[in-house]
């Protein structure tokens, strides 16, 4: 584990032998204007090789959901560069899914808005159904399922679109302790067949331990990176093991000490 010093600038580089797939060069955001205006991000440095999956910790209003939106293009930076290479689909903290469609019809439109041909639909509808243990459930509405079962569509929904980079801002922070660690490993399941490359945000360290190969902490606002923390721990991982619930403590106070240096949570 490497934990470089606060005070130091810091950039999260890449392996050298993989070429980034994500890449965040001196990006900064702005909100507003004059007086009134917001910093969220100052100069941010950041690189993703292929097939990793990244966690970003810290603490409130300190840019982690703004970058995300600039990743996925709902937003443009003040200024830096950013560098996507192939899709990329975002996943919310609700699963946002249209209430009027059936599972099966949220999932087959994002094939559709990805250009796949009608007649091949609904076969990738229930294969993507089943990748995440829903295939009973393709006729119900939103509204007829657990919060925990429209997180899955809305992880269906995301694979259908054959992204590269999956983008997720707080995906399970809305459900209860035993749903999360379901999705945690369905994700975790996923994302070993599939090697698609993940940057996912979460208030929870413990939930970042149990995910990531690396663990970023943001500084508070305006967010820049303060540490980079590489999770050795073997996989699968547990999130109430000894080894997570030990590397979580040292990140929380980390994280303890970003929120003090800058005065506010």
């Amino acid at each position: 584990m490497t934990v470089p010093a606060a005070s130091a600038p810091f950039t999260a580089l890449a392996p050298p032998e993989a070429a980034p797939v994500l890449r965040v060069a001196g990006v900064s955001k702005v909100f507003g204007h004059g007086t009134a205006a917001v910093s969220a991000l100052d100069g941010l440095e950041l690189e993703v090789s292929r097939g990793q999956f990244v966690c970003l910790v810290g603490a409130s209003g300190c840019g982690k959901s703004t970058l995300l939106h600039l990743l996925a293009g709902l937003d443009t930076p003040t200024s830096g560069t950013l560098r996507v290479e192939g899709r990329t689909a975002l996943m919310f903290q609700e699963a946002a899914l249209f209430p009027w469609l059936t599972v099966a019809g949220n999932v087959a439109l994002a094939l559709r808005l990805r250009g796949v041909p009608r007649r091949e639909r609904p076969g990738l509808v229930h294969s993507l159904l089943e990748m995440v243990h829903l295939q009973g459930f393709a006729t119900r509405r939103p509204h007829e399922l657990s919060g925990g079962m429209r997180q899955r569509v809305a992880l269906a929904r995301a694979l259908a679109q054959d992204a590269d980079v999956l983008l997720m801002d707080e995906p399970f922070g809305s459900l209860d302790a035993m749903t999360r660690d379901l999705l945690h490993a369905e994700l975790e399941r996923l994302w070993s067949d599939r090697r698609f490359t993940v940057l996912f945000v979460t208030h929870n360290v413990r939930e970042a331990v149990r995910l990531a190969d690396r663990v970023l902490v943001l500084t508070s606002r305006p967010g820049r990176v303060a540490a980079c923390i590489d999770v050795e721990i073997p996989r699968p991982r547990r999130i109430e093991t000894p080894a997570v619930s030990a590397l979580a403590g040292e990140i929380t106070e980390q994280l303890a000490r970003e929120v003090q240096r800058h005065g506010h949570a």
